[in-house]
């Protein structure tokens, strides 16, 4: 696996994009207890990947550990294999939703199912955050396509 060097300025403008936001579990990088990384969404791994905007988003130590150098997952629903979640190119709006009480995301498609379920997005110290920051009017995020 080859290392390339990210700039301080390309860090910035990820975090800036994504509004400091987690692209994967949506937390905030101020409320939430883990550090916040640039992850490579084609992983270093693969041949095609590269330090390009197009190929980072900005994601919590948790997601980006569950992430890994995954690009596709179950979807627990079909058994079939299937692309994760590509914050570059999708829609968070299309892929999830919250569950009435906002602690936790559905997949509402076979990528948004099997992106919850390989991320973990609906980890019990994530489901306490939102109850709390629900309760305090913080949670949910403003839409990332807004």
């Amino acid at each position: 696996m080859r290392r390339e060097y990210i700039t301080l300025r390309t860090r910035q403008r990820v975090a800036e994009r994504a509004r400091h936001t987690c692209e994967y579990c949506r937390h905030r990088d101020d409320y939430i207890y883990d550090s916040f990384e640039i992850e490579h969404i084609i992983p270093l791994a693969h041949p095609l990947s590269s330090n390009a905007l197009r190929n980072l988003a900005y994601a919590c130590g948790g997601c980006n550990g569950f992430k890994g150098a995954k690009t596709h997952a179950t979807d627990p629903a079909t058994g079939e294999e299937v692309p994760l979640y590509n914050p570059r190119q999708q829609r968070w709006s299309d892929h999830f939703a919250w569950t009435p009480d906002y602690t936790q995301m559905i997949g509402l498609t076979p990528t948004g199912r099997a992106t919850v379920d390989a991320l973990r997005l609906n980890r019990i110290g994530l489901q306490n955050l939102r109850r709390s920051l629900h309760r305090d009017g913080q949670h949910p995020p403003e839409d990332p396509e807004s």
